[in-house]
């Protein structure tokens, strides 16, 4: 049984290639390990309207933080002077001038100063591109005890509401573990690099006030309500994060210029395999501070590798371009 880590991105490129798991037909791409601040997600399937996606370009393919999201997703059409155009109270003034001077640096709207006073249009308008978000949280061995805890935190997943859908993925045939997960999560048995479906999550209501449970004592819950313009802007966040990352993302965090770092190709998609262990290794274990870490000799980029660079940089290069392609097909 693979480590967490290399099933999660065995599940990843699965769903790359297998979503969606019925007779639907849409548009979307994989992220993993985004979250907010109270909540990490293994895995994230944005279901995006196709002409909205490709509107979402013209903005870069770096995300929004929230502050330049506000400012663009309110900017107008017609030059304004910055406190008449964006509503007022969301973002403190000082902040929102600041954001429009590093939105016009980026390309995504302008800027000009009349009378000492900062005025701003848009280049264009921000779409409305995401349409659902389906979450999926991974665990290969999904054991009794893991079960419980995952059946607390899919709980509270679908109590907050801020996912289209919660499943999990697993290899675990043993159908009575599936009694502890609550009704409305979904459960698909990755096998042989094929998703198979066990049991259909319920819907959830991303535009109704959800409830974030707090503290589960043992005799009172804590929780406290969240409203659904809260949630759309926390979906919004989510989705600008996922754009600019893309479940890819792992090489960011790893050492590809290291002599050991390979890439391992796995069904639909790739694993990290270190030949200093002669295994798959995780990002946790991938790092600067590991004793087996050797970088990659000079040499080597000047011997015949692709273009610019070393094996490492060909590893970045290879990644960056299949995540160019997800984010543009």
């Amino acid at each position: 049984m693979p480590a967490e880590f290399s099933f999660e991105l065995r599940v990843c490129a699965a769903l790359e290639s297998q979503w969606p798991l019925g007779d639907r037909d849409t548009e979307f791409f994989v992220a993993r390990q985004l979250g907010t601040k109270r909540r990490r997600w293994d895995t994230l399937i944005l279901e995006v309207d196709p002409e909205g996606f490709a509107e979402r370009a013209q903005f870069g393919g770096k995300r929004l933080d929230p502050n330049l999201l506000f400012v663009c997703q309110h900017a107008p059409a017609d030059w304004q002077y910055y406190r008449d155009a964006l509503p007022e109270g969301e973002v403190p003034w000082r902040y929102v001038r600041e954001t429009i001077h590093r939105g016009a640096a980026r390309g995504v709207l302008e800027k000009r100063k009349r009378s000492g006073r900062i005025e701003l249009h848009r280049k264009q308008a921000y779409p409305d591109w995401l349409e659902r978000i389906i979450a999926v949280e991974n665990k290969p061995d999904l054991d009794a005890s893991a079960a419980r805890a995952l059946s607390d935190q899919l709980e509270r997943d679908v109590a907050l509401g801020l996912a289209d859908e919660v499943w999990v993925a697993t290899e675990s045939g043993e159908r009575v573990l599936y009694e502890e997960m609550p009704v409305e999560a979904g459960i698909l048995v990755f096998e042989d690099g094929a998703l198979d479906v066990r049991w259909h999550p319920r819907a959830l209501t991303p535009e109704q006030p959800g409830t974030r449970i707090l503290d589960r004592g043992s005799e009172v819950c804590e929780f406290e309500y969240v409203t659904a313009a809260r949630k759309s802007k926390l979906r919004a966040w989510l989705a600008e994060r996922a754009y600019e990352r893309g479940w890819r993302s792992y090489v960011d965090t790893m050492r590809p210029d290291c002599r050991h770092f390979d890439l391992k190709r796995d069904g639909d998609g790739y694993v990290p395999y270190c030949h200093a262990k002669n295994r798959e290794q995780t990002a946790g274990e991938c790092s600067g501070s590991c004793a087996e870490f050797s970088p990659e000799p000079p040499q080597w980029r000047q011997l015949g590798w692709p273009i610019e660079g070393g094996p490492g940089q060909t590893v970045k290069r290879v990644l960056d371009e299949r995540r160019e392609r997800e984010r543009g097909r």
